[in-house]
């Protein structure tokens, strides 16, 4: 059983590898044509690299088969984090289709959950430990079931990897958010006594950083759907393994609070365009990065809020974690509790600032324009409530 000493170690390794392999990536991209060219969407203005995924990928193998128990299961997290690091660089070489692109993800995930990482029961609050069932396969050669559990699964991963793939617009966006993403499930997996689920977190924190380092604007690279396919397999992989599977209540929803930034984000832009009646998969430049952009902040002031606000809600998870409100059976600590409210006022106080004050969320008339991603004041010939 891996310690939380293991875990330090793996961080340091992760990030070591990530950090000297990095410069390697760039040759490789330039090599086959894997090069970021500026578009009307693009926060970067000149050509750059996206090959920093692979390593990442170094990073998280090179620990990972050092500090993680050799099992079953690590073998299979090990080989469905090359297949969706292999489905992200087809995708920055030849750019495949938003299909393709789903059936890959879908593919590398179903390695570790048949493997099983999957969520076979979970506690929920009021409703105690439930368990997702099977489905008989009636009328079909062969019969046989599906496990729901696995089903589930695998949707919820493959989430995690769009949810991330989808905030990779910005400079190292991705990379930090993911790192404190992952520092968080690793000190939360770790209190749960998910040991490995908190080294293979650490790891990917430590693979997020190092990449980091050549990543934050100006970044001399970009990590690709390589990196972002395979830090959204890992931080879904670690919720369902680090959480999911253990009994406290609260940790069903520790990785929705940990992973709220990309989640929200994902949520406004999926609303925006199924509102304006675009295919969800199109990319576009509603994004939280883009909205800021458009207001006037820099990648670097953009990446200061949003990481702000992620350090908040992590925050906001570990106390929810830690502090001692409760006794489990009703009765309630006074002075934990005012400890538990505040962290959550903080936690709903910036996101109403970053959502109303940046004007993410635009209230005063006028209209959206859905091709520029920008609002537009509307001039009324009267003063009435129209438009």
């Amino acid at each position: 059983m891996p310690t939380s000493l293991d875990a330090l170690f793996a961080f340091l390794l992760a990030a070591v590898v990530a950090l000297l392999a990095t410069p390697l990536t760039v040759s490789l991209a330039r090599r086959v044509g894997a090069i970021d060219l500026p578009n009307e969407r693009s926060l970067h203005e000149l050509p750059t690299p996206k090959l920093g995924g692979l390593a990442i990928l170094a990073g998280v193998l090179a620990a990972g088969l050092i500090w993680l128990p050799w099992d079953g299961e690590t073998r299979a997290i090990l080989a469905g984090a090359v297949a969706i690091s292999l489905v992200g660089f087809l995708d920055d070489v030849f750019e495949l289709g938003a299909g393709w692109k789903l059936l890959g993800q879908t593919a590398a995930v179903v390695i570790p959950v048949a493997a099983g990482v999957t969520v076979d029961n979970f506690t929920f609050p009021f409703f105690g430990r439930l368990t997702p069932g099977t489905v008989d396969l009636i009328g079909l050669p062969g019969g046989g079931s599906i496990d729901l559990g696995d089903v589930g699964t695998v949707v919820v991963i493959v989430a995690v990897i769009n949810v991330i793939n989808l905030i990779d617009g910005v400079d190292g966006l991705a990379a930090g958010v993911c790192a404190i993403s992952a520092v968080t499930l690793a000190v939360i997996a770790l209190s749960l006594d998910r040991n490995a689920a908190g080294v293979l977190a650490a790891l990917t924190a430590g693979a997020s950083l190092g990449f980091l380092r050549h990543g934050f604007p100006p970044a001399s690279t970009f990590m690709g759907d390589t990196g972002s396919n395979l830090l959204g397999y890992l931080l879904g992989v670690i919720a369902v393994q680090g959480a999911l599977k253990t009994n406290a209540v609260v940790a069903l929803f520790l990785p929705l609070i940990v992973l709220a930034v990309p989640i929200l984000d994902t949520g406004f832009v999926v609303a925006k365009r199924l509102k304006y009646g675009r295919p969800i998969y199109r990319a576009d430049r509603w994004h939280f990065h883009h909205r800021m952009a458009n207001i006037g902040f820099s990648q670097r002031r953009t990446l200061a809020y949003l990481y702000g606000w992620t350090l908040v809600l992590a925050g906001l998870a570990l106390a929810l974690r830690f502090v001692p409100y409760s006794d489990d059976h009703g009765n309630f600590d006074a002075l934990w509790t005012a400890v538990m409210i505040a962290c959550g006022l903080l936690a709903v106080a910036s996101s109403v600032y970053l959502v109303y004050v940046l004007e993410i969320l635009k209230l005063r008339r006028g209209r959206f324009n859905p091709e520029t991603g920008e609002f537009e004041a509307i001039e009324l010939e009267d003063p009435s409530p129209t438009g």
